[in-house]
């Protein structure tokens, strides 16, 4: 006779408390296993998410979720806090368009109090739970999960700073993978590796002193059980005690009969900020992920039994790539150049630039607002500083952009990765809001490749541009398959191109959508709607000649870029306005990213539904000359 899994059994938290304590580690085998069969057919972030099994089981087997509080970091790792809360039913849909969230969220589960997909907001968002819970006179566990990684993020001591001061009634667990998503940097990784092989990791047998002297005699004696299984506590003085936080740990990750017990106390008898430092492996239980757990950290769709990744094919370089390449050629020819990442070397192309000049890149931590300022320090000694930071992240060092940066007219490179929108990582990764942000400051050189040649320019261009900032965005994935210079030119600043003359209407792009105004543009002029379009290139400083050209010279001028509303075409429309050039009955249409935050799809349907395709350009032109045109083109 077959069992049924147990996993089978699981269709809520509810589910999960009736097991006994000694079925859990079958219910994580499982688990794992279809986390695994679930993400090898859909993509997604899996190695975090296999580090976190039995954390997970054991959050949910302990604690009263939904009602107690439980808030994950960033949400890499909440798979398996997915599957335990309903939605197992659903995994097949992970990250495509209508499915779950590759992110924990809100709106998609009452198990998701807070919605994250940046780091290293888990432990505010849980203190103020607290906080909240304490002014109604409600009762109920508040517990806050956050990665070694994360950790490294300026905001995650704010946060332990203001629950110590607050002596607040929560739990923060620890996460130590001793990982990001690239290897970990930095002094606090450092520290935290000490306290997890000193010598009161390996010796100490006093777990349960401990907890008593803070939680009084009713410490269950189950913790004095945990005892050999733990992997130590630290007897004081350590930064999160001097911090307010009682702390417990680190503890083995992986073993129930370690964390059960502790959690128990805890949750029980626990009456101010505790921190529990827990130690897993990225990748647990599944071999390619923990032989190269920064590769699965996010994955394609893959071979289980193999692990190797599927690869779309591509006649064409990624732009990040194309990027890397570029800056470390401009690199060999000035020692200069320097590189930052906030712990994205991989993502943002700079491993490559690592492999060439070790000594000359930064990977600074999860910290983008330390991340710029410390690029405006070196700039000010001057060194030729490149920032790369996707822009979704970049949103989170805006004022250190303003203030240290910008100001002072200091001249940062930031090269922005991740420009427009980035399919499956929805709303909360979407490049919308740079060029606006950025092309509102004084001074600032904003600049979008229109293809991974225009990148290789922009990259020179920046490299040799000293007198104040100076950005380039350019997209998520593959290139258009143009050819590519040995070295990329110098752009003259604020001067754009035209790439193809006509009469009547003028499409003028902001970025990549280039090739589609191309196509929109052949199919207008063979509508009778002769088509001139050009590539900005540049949002600050405008080329007032190009756009004075376009305006007097054609019925219509269409302007498309791949942000939100008050980016490229705001600045366009103003110097229009400035100029008096909109007093003449031109036709003017902006396109821009529609103003909403965007659920995931491929990207190619995104854009198509928010008109940035040739069909949706084409659309607008038709709409401006009224109905006769669309019949006109219909027939052709």
């Amino acid at each position: 006779m077959i069992s049924t899994p147990l996993l089978d059994t699981i269709n809520s938290p509810a589910d999960l408390k009736q097991l006994k304590d000694q079925q859990l580690p079958q219910l994580a085998q499982e688990l794992r296993d279809d986390m695994i069969a679930a993400v090898s057919k859909t993509g997604g972030h899996l190695g975090a998410g296999l580090g976190v099994v039995e954390l997970t089981i054991a959050l949910h087997h302990v604690f009263n979720t939904p009602d107690d509080r439980l808030v994950w970091d960033v949400g890499h790792q909440a798979y398996p806090h997915k599957i335990l809360t309903g939605r197992r039913g659903h995994f097949a849909t992970l990250r495509q368009e209508g499915g779950l969230s590759g992110f924990t969220r809100r709106a998609e589960s009452e198990f998701d109090p807070f919605g994250a997909a940046h780091s290293s907001t888990s432990i505010s968002a849980g203190l103020g739970m607290a906080v909240a819970r304490d002014l109604k006179q409600e009762k109920r566990n508040v517990i806050a999960v956050i990665g070694d990684g994360s950790m490294s993020a300026g905001m995650a001591f704010e946060a332990l700073n203001n629950a110590g001061a607050l002596n607040a009634r929560m739990i923060v667990i620890l996460n130590d993978n001793d990982m990001s998503i690239a290897p970990p940097s930095g002094a606090l990784s450092a520290y935290l590796a000490r306290l997890a092989t000193g010598k009161a990791y390996h010796d100490a047998r006093d777990i349960g002193k401990k907890l008593a002297s803070y939680l009084g005699a009713r410490v269950d004696n189950a913790i004095h059980r945990a005892v050999g299984h733990a992997r130590g506590f630290v007897t004081g003085g350590t930064l999160f005690e001097e911090l307010g936080f009682f702390h417990v740990g680190p503890i083995d990750g992986h073993d129930f009969n370690a964390l059960l017990p502790v959690l128990r106390n805890v949750r029980d008898n626990a009456t101010g900020p505790v921190l529990i430092h827990v130690v897993t492996r990225k990748g647990k239980g599944y071999a390619p992920a923990e032989a190269a757990a920064d590769k699965y950290h996010g994955v394609n769709k893959f071979n289980v039994i193999t692990g190797e990744q599927a690869k779309p094919p591509s006649n064409a370089p990624a732009y990040t790539k194309v990027f890397g390449k570029a800056l470390v050629e401009e690199a060999a020819r000035d020692e200069r150049i320097v590189a930052i990442t906030a712990a994205m070397p991989s993502g943002t192309g700079l491993d490559l630039f690592g492999e060439a000049f070790p000594s000359r890149l930064f990977d600074v931590g999860i910290a983008e607002q330390h991340a710029v300022t410390f690029a405006a320090g070196l700039a000010s000694e001057g060194l030729r500083p490149f920032a790369a930071i996707y822009s979704t992240f970049l949103q989170r060092a805006y004022d250190q952009v303003v203030h240290d940066v910008a100001i002072q007219k200091l001249p940062v490179r930031f090269p922005i990765d991740r420009a427009g929108y980035v399919g499956a990582d929805g709303p909360t990764h979407c490049g919308a809001f740079d060029i606006g942000f950025l092309a509102s400051l004084p001074g600032f050189v904003v600049m979008a490749a229109a293809d991974e040649a225009e990148l290789k320019h922009m990259v020179r261009t920046a490299a040799e541009y000293d007198e104040g900032p100076i950005s380039f965005r350019y997209p998520r994935g593959d290139g258009v398959g143009v050819d590519l210079p040995e070295r990329g030119s110098l752009l003259e600043i604020g001067k754009g191109r035209v790439v193809k003359q006509g009469t009547r209407v003028a499409i003028l792009s902001f970025g990549t959508r280039l090739q589609e105004s191309l196509q929109a543009a052949r199919e207008l002029d063979a509508a009778g709607l002769s088509t001139t379009v050009a590539d900005a290139r540049f949002a600050k400083p405008l080329d007032v000649d190009l756009i004075t050209r376009l305006a007097e010279n054609h019925e219509m001028l269409v302007l498309v870029e791949e942000g939100a509303a008050g980016g490229f075409g705001a600045q366009v429309m103003h110097a229009l306005a400035r100029l008096g050039l909109l007093d003449r009955g031109l036709k003017l249409r902006s396109l821009t990213l529609p103003d909403e935050f965007t659920e995931q799809a491929k990207p190619e349907v995104m854009y198509a539904r928010a008109g940035l395709d040739h069909r949706g350009i084409v659309a607008s032109v038709l709409q401006a000359f009224g109905q006769d045109a669309a019949a006109t083109l219909i027939r052709a």
